[in-house]
């Protein structure tokens, strides 16, 4: 297949993953393993998290109703104790990997984020803002659901990214940490890459290209 753009998710992608930090914070506050992640996914579209990623509510109101949704979950978290969890540690080689492909491919960013923190990656100190801001420069072109008011997996997330790049769906490459997230695009045509581990990644995305990334 001749491709013609890679598409990338960005935490959990360019960044460690927010479930590592998610469950450093479990594991010290004496919560069930994975439990934010359980919040996250009732009722998933409706949601403090999908609101808040849709840019419908405020970080004030998010804190308030993820405290109701996880309280009736049976664990009492604030929101906005899980806000700073969101940055990651970028990830150098994964950046290296975006600029082989960008020689040869059009790159494009689809990040699901909030409006907290500085920056598209949320990042909590000045360092990571500037770190995210110079990865962020070398897209072609960025969607970010907390400015647009849709967030994936909705399809016209991905239709809008191949509209902007100019490319057909099914001459794309899509890599995002969320299983969820990657059913659509593959639906569209997209060949797509889970992003379990930075090694299995990057070996997926230079067997896909054939590009030195791995």
């Amino acid at each position: 297949m001749a491709f013609a753009a890679v598409i990338w998710d960005f935490g959990g992608v360019f960044t460690t993953s927010p479930f590592e930090a998610f469950n450093r914070f479990e594991s010290a506050q004496g919560l069930p393993t994975d439990f934010i992640r359980t919040v996250n996914a009732t009722n998933p579209d409706a949601n403090a998290w999908a609101l808040f990623e849709r840019a419908e509510i405020d970080p004030a109101t998010f804190d308030t109703r993820f405290l109701t949704e996880s309280t009736a979950l049976g664990h009492p978290v604030r929101g906005a104790d899980v806000l700073p969890l969101l940055s990651g540690d970028v990830r150098p080689k994964v950046v290296a990997a975006l600029n082989a492909c960008r020689a040869q491919y059009k790159v494009g960013c689809i990040t699901n984020n909030v409006k907290t923190g500085a920056g598209a990656g949320m990042a909590g100190s000045a360092e990571k803002a500037a770190a995210v801001a110079g990865i962020m420069s070398l897209f072609h072109h960025v969607i970010e659901s907390s400015k647009l008011g849709i967030r994936k997996p909705d399809p016209r997330i991905y239709a809008l990214m191949c509209e902007a790049l100019d490319v057909d769906p099914k001459a794309c490459i899509y890599l995002d940490d969320l299983g969820v997230n990657l059913k659509p695009a593959r639906a569209m045509g997209m060949a797509t890459i889970k992003a379990e581990t930075e090694a299995q990644m990057l070996g997926e995305l230079a067997a896909l290209t054939g590009l030195p990334v791995a």
